[in-house]
């Protein structure tokens, strides 16, 4: 069983239902969801022009490969709702792979570390509320150390 980092965020329509209706959803998959995150409310990134996200991290159990894995949360997010619209833009759902044990992978759709996720304290700062102490493969620093790289404030909700 791999452990698995995986971000989720929404900024349409019930954001906090929407990330509560995936993990249950993650979980009927067969997937164990062992620890989530704290939410934050976070501006958008890339596409500004859009409503803020909440974005939250979990960690899972799971015995997928990386490409059965990005299929599963691929058709989960399809049932909670999500139509593909401009990259980066609003969405009832994401789910993101951020990392997978220390797995190195790469293709054209399937990235493992996630190749953005040192770049966003939106991914970071809750990822280091459950797995500081995690170094990331190809950086080599922990995931609380990046997330030190974003001091903004980051709104917590409750889930």
């Amino acid at each position: 069983m791999a452990l698995v980092a995986l971000g989720l965020g929404s900024n349409l329509g019930n954001r906090l239902l929407n990330l509560k209706n995936a993990v249950r959803s993650m979980e009927r998959s067969g997937l164990r969801v062992m620890r989530a995150s704290d939410v934050f409310e976070t501006a958008p990134w890339g596409i500004t022009d859009q409503p803020c996200f909440l974005n939250a991290c979990a960690l899972l159990e799971c015995a997928l490969s990386p490409r059965e894995l990005l299929e599963s949360l691929k058709d989960i997010e399809a049932r909670l709702g999500r139509t593909m619209t401009r990259r980066w833009g609003e969405r009832l759902i994401d789910l993101d792979i951020l990392l997978i044990d220390s797995l190195i992978h790469r293709e054209a759709d399937l990235c493992v570390p996630h190749p953005e996720m040192h770049r966003r304290g939106f991914v970071l700062v809750p990822l280091a509320r459950i797995i500081p102490d995690r170094v990331h493969p190809l950086t080599g620093r922990t995931i609380a150390s990046m997330a030190s790289d974003f001091p903004e404030e980051l709104r917590i909700c409750s889930l």
